[in-house]
């Protein structure tokens, strides 16, 4: 076995722009990711183009780094081609992986793109083995894991997944979330901006009205560093680290990357591991935590300050008064930033990312084959032609013509700087075929002997165009005493397990074997021994279908022949989401997101003989977190979250934002925190303004206090909505008088 000094781990650094990507290869960096103008999810970053991923490939391989490029957003109907199109030009690159989120972005690229290596986004919050098993059903070859697991957790999840020939990576550095990723919502409720579309705003750093325990910034968490447990995290099996930042600047990318790889490197060598993370500290910095990394999740994992706390901690090294700390600390770190940014552009200057120049020389006459001379600048080669040149033909060979046949080389990292057809007789012809036979040749010999991969035309889905039923109601629950809420109705009734099954797993059986039609609906967080008796729920129970919002349970359904609906947290905007769902894992019905707008809606193509859901009315659920949200609004007599918290704390709070919108923190028994939106979703529009396509709305009548009121019980609220389905004519008045005030601003709006 090799021994962990021996085995070397990836270092990941972030490119949000040129220099960033420079810096990070002149720091040490293994493999730099970065995004395009689209499709990334990090809108905000300045991101490339196409033509600077070319020279960064180039410049990047010749310092034997890797280049991954994040696709990592859900992308909606009308942007498939515009998708397909990227993918077409991306398989001829020399890429090392696609970062991925969407389920229909992973279907094309397994059944498509094959040349393509598919990495999962920390979008896709994995977290269990069965989401593993799931990923790599798909082809998956790395999947970066949920930031908020432990070592212990990383450790089981790295040893299945290296089962599944998928290697595992982790965030080591930089922001941490609050909100578990791809299931945050808080931003594109409150101003448009959807996290899975790389548009967060960022509201977990904004300021709220002053906590009853004192806080203005209540939901700022410190940023994630796990410099000092590298050693951990080797000895865990991971195989790449990640550093987050492709929004922040290119001396801040070599300063960090650097710091980390020369604590690799001591790793290698077989030396202590240092103890001094100054460095880490003189470019931005919300001060720093490892707090998921070591299973202590605590209140010192907040700070109560979003901006940079580089000064802060310097000060604290000095003996004067406080005011004279920080203008002092402030001066030190501005001539530091100073000299670091002056040093690393010094060094970035020096490596272009211009792509390659070419000098192609044609020769030959009537009656010899054509000689291609290619000349690069790091050598040469010549391609000849398999038929002789001919004096009668289609089209003769010269300079436009070639340049034309050639100009595909300009879309790579080459570009053709000099054309010579002075060797060249005149008037002589060459098939069609023949010349795009050596442009393929030139091509392959440019591009480490990859094959050219021709344009890929994929058939687009067709609509079922099968008349769908009259859609039925169907209806979320969380409280045993609504298991008889749907008597009297043909509604379906779901039944929402919590995030701690385990706390709660006898109960849960006896209650599902006792009430056979009520549907178990899964959580999206479902983690360790949660997971595990999640499936055990599944085989003692064999319910005939489920919901489920985590990919882990979908899989292990599908293998165990039980029937499974998509819920809407895993975020399913296109056709061919559903498709990838249906073909690969026998889904029979999806929930569609309620993050997209109506014509965003009208575009999805429902396959056949599958159902699709819709939830019409809930409470907007803006985030889920592992974290204690009460220690830093009403204070907690905890410190560190323990055992008995997710099982057995139940408590509910409010913060409200400085324009006075509250939002409420809820804790219910045997779940994580969560924090709604004050107001409720209700969008009765959806059920004419797009007939035929849903085969049931759901309502969400849960016990989740928010600043929506019922005027009547929830069965009189179920009746009312089974009587809007069935088309009765005052229904829905009836519904906004009853359920008020409430919201569908993401309905019109959409991502």
């Amino acid at each position: 076995m090799i021994g962990i000094a021996k085995r070397e781990i990836e270092l990941l650094a972030p490119g949000g722009d040129v220099d960033s990507i420079k810096a990070a290869i002149a720091a040490g960096a293994n493999a730099v990711y970065c995004g395009l103008d689209r499709f990334n999810a990090r809108n905000s970053a300045e991101n490339i183009s196409f033509d600077d991923l070319q020279g960064i490939l180039r410049l990047a391989h010749k310092r034997s780094c890797e280049v991954f490029l994040t696709l990592n957003i859900i992308v909606v109907e009308s942007e498939i081609p515009a998708l397909i199109t990227l993918l077409n030009k991306l398989v001829n690159t020399s890429l090392d992986g696609i970062i991925v989120q969407d389920l229909g972005v992973l279907y094309l690229l397994t059944n498509y793109f094959k040349g393509l290596k598919i990495h999962a986004s920390t979008q896709l919050t994995t977290h269990n083995v069965g989401q593993i098993a799931f990923l790599s059903k798909l082809g998956v070859k790395r999947v970066n894991l949920s930031r908020e697991l432990s070592i212990g957790e990383i450790d089981e999840l790295t040893v299945v997944a290296h089962k599944h020939n998928i290697l595992t990576e982790v965030f080591v550095h930089g922001s941490n979330c609050l909100c578990f990723s791809g299931i945050c919502y808080i931003s594109s409720v409150h101003g448009g901006n959807s996290g899975n579309r790389g548009r967060c705003s960022q509201p977990c750093r904004d300021q709220y009205l002053t906590t009853p325990n004192g806080n203005d910034f209540p939901l700022n968490l410190k940023d994630n560093s796990a410099f000092f447990d590298l050693k951990a995290l080797s000895e865990s099996g991971v195989d790449s680290i990640k550093i987050e930042g492709r929004i922040k600047k290119f001396h801040y990318v070599y300063t960090v990357v650097k710091a980390w790889r020369q604590q690799l490197q001591r790793l290698y060598n077989g030396e202590a591991l240092s103890v001094d993370n100054s460095s880490l500290y003189k470019v931005f910095n919300r001060d720093f935590s490892n707090a998921f990394l070591a299973g202590a999740i605590t209140r010192s994992m907040f700070i109560d300050n979003p901006r940079d706390h580089s000064a802060i901690h310097l000060a604290k090294g000095y003996d004067s008064s406080n005011e004279a700390n920080l203008e002092r600390a402030k001066k030190e770190l501005y001539d530091d930033k100073t000299e670091i940014i002056t040093d690393v552009k010094s060094k970035i200057d020096l490596l272009s990312i211009a792509k390659a120049p070419l000098t192609i020389t044609l020769s030959g006459e009537s009656g010899s084959p054509l000689h291609v001379l290619v000349e690069t600048p790091d050598g040469s080669f010549v391609v000849n032609s398999d038929s002789n040149l001919a004096s009668v033909g289609k089209q003769a060979l010269n300079s436009d013509m070639v340049l034309k046949s050639l100009k595909s080389i300009n879309d790579t990292e080459y570009y053709i700087e000099k054309l010579d057809v002075d060797g060249l007789q005149r008037n002589v012809f060459l098939p069609f075929k023949e010349f795009t036979s050596i442009k393929r040749q030139i091509h392959a010999l440019l591009n480490s002997s990859r094959e050219v991969v021709e344009p890929i035309d994929v058939p687009l889905l067709k609509r079922d165009t099968t008349t769908v039923p009259n859609p039925t109601l169907s209806i979320l629950i969380s409280s045993p005493a609504d298991v008889n809420l749907s008597n009297g109705t043909s509604a379906q009734l779901f039944f929402q397990l919590p995030n701690g099954v385990s706390n709660a797993y006898t109960q849960l059986v006896d209650m599902f074997l006792t009430n056979r039609s009520l549907i178990p609906w899964f959580p999206s967080i479902l983690i360790g021994d949660d997971y595990r008796d999640a499936i055990k729920f599944l085989d003692v129970v064999k319910p005939t279908l489920i919901v489920s919002n985590n990919l882990g349970i979908a899989n292990k359904a599908y293998e165990m022949g039980i029937g499974w609906i998509a819920g809407p947290y895993l975020n399913v905007v296109n056709s061919f989401s559903l498709q990838c769902l249906k073909e690969n894992f026998g889904c029979g019905g999806a929930f569609i997101s309620n993050e997209i707008s109506k014509q965003q809606v009208k575009g999805i193509k429902k396959p056949e003989n599958f159902n699709l859901y819709y939830s019409i009315y809930h409470p907007i659920v803006l985030m889920t977190s592992r974290q204690c949200l009460f220690q830093q609004v009403d204070g907690c007599e905890k410190d560190t979250l323990d055992n008995t918290c997710i099982g057995q704390c139940e408590r509910s709070s409010t913060i409200t934002s400085l324009k006075n919108v509250p939002l409420r923190i809820e804790k219910a028994k045997g779940n994580y925190h969560c924090i709604y939106n004050d107001v409720n979703y209700l969008n009765t529009e959806i059920v004419t303004d797009i007939p035929n396509l849903f085969s049931s709305f759901c309502i969400d009548l849960r016990d989740i206090h928010t600043g929506t009121k019922l005027e009547m019980d929830i069965a009189g609220v179920a009746k009312v909505f089974v009587d809007y389905l069935s088309g009765t004519s005052d229904a829905g008045q009836e519904l906004h008088r009853t359920i008020h005030p409430t919201t569908n601003t993401q309905y019109r709006k959409g991502i």
